[in-house]
């Protein structure tokens, strides 16, 4: 369930229109015009502008009231918080620095991916390497991760807009990484002594939206944003940039043919997030890829 986009499992859709019946039951013959109560009425701007964030909830869900959005965000948020703390944990005790990669479609983070496998390389070549790669279809992104040697589980969430920690926990279990300086006697925080800092990147489904929510039990979040997009993009998806520790503006080989603003897009960052770290990186060219690993390997064993 996602209440941020409404999309809900079939039970959960089932109840929410069972839950819509009662408080519409005909019989009793009572007018229909509270039925407006279930569905928050938008905010209306001087020009226009109809905003459906500005009830408790923060989002707008036909046929659910806001106050069963905020119980069923809470239920299912807490639910993923537990198997996302025992992530933690899990990669902890393994020694490992997980990363979660989260952009909207085309950013070029699974490019950027390959890249930093081959870079690491040659930087660090005792380091372990693995990738958790969501999608809604396809192999296509683990296919491109495992063509650079590194191992790579292909996860689709079908109609899901996002990786869960249930899915990552799942996907982690099937890893080579696993058995990296295994020693579940650690799992409650406390790193292997011989592990060597390995890394975990999960590349989430391409989405600046619902991911923001969904603790994987990861390090940090890193938001990938292409400068073949707008520097206005950490304005309009503003929890996805508060929830994430690093911005990488990547393709910035392109810039010579663009009209993207770097300083504006920065600035746009940090009014949303003021500690946000910024790196500017293309995987094509290389620029950037020193500071970049740089970051990924600053906790680490280098």
């Amino acid at each position: 369930m996602c209440v941020v986009c409404g999309c809900a499992s079939p039970a959960e859709a089932t109840q929410a229109r069972h839950d819509h019946a009662h408080d519409h039951d005909h019989a009793h013959g009572h007018d229909h015009h509270h039925h407006h109560d279930r569905h928050h009425a938008p905010a209306v701007t001087d020009q226009g502008t109809l905003h459906y964030g500005v009830g408790s909830a923060r989002v707008s869900v036909p046929g659910m009231s806001q106050a069963r959005a905020i119980r069923l965000e809470t239920d299912v948020l807490g639910a993923n918080q537990r198997i996302a703390d025992r992530n933690r944990a899990h990669f902890a005790g393994h020694g490992i620095a997980a990363y979660n990669l989260v952009s909207s479609p085309g950013s070029g983070k699974t490019s950027l991916l390959c890249a930093t496998i081959l870079a690491l390389r040659q930087r660090a070549p005792q380091r372990a390497v693995a990738v958790i790669e969501g999608d809604q279809q396809t192999s296509n992104d683990a296919d491109r991760i495992r063509a650079t040697g590194a191992p790579a589980i292909q996860v689709n969430t079908g109609k899901g807009c996002h990786l869960d920690a249930q899915m990552v926990g799942d996907a982690f279990d099937r890893l080579p990484l696993h058995d990296h300086g295994h020693d579940h006697a650690h799992d409650h925080g406390h790193a292997d002594a011989d592990a060597d800092g390995a890394l975990l990147f999960i590349e989430n489904v391409g989405n600046l939206v619902c991911p923001a929510m969904w603790d994987l039990g990861e390090r940090a979040k890193i938001a990938i944003l292409s400068v073949t997009e707008g520097e206005d993009k950490p304005l309009k998806y503003p929890d996805m940039f508060a929830a994430a520790s690093l911005m990488v503006l990547n393709k910035i080989d392109l810039l010579p043919h663009l009209d993207f603003d770097v300083p504006a897009c920065i600035a746009n960052a940090r009014r949303v997030n003021p500690a946000i770290e910024v790196l500017l990186v293309s995987a094509r060219s290389g620029a950037g890829m020193d500071a970049w690993l740089d970051w990924l390997l600053q906790d680490t064993n280098v």
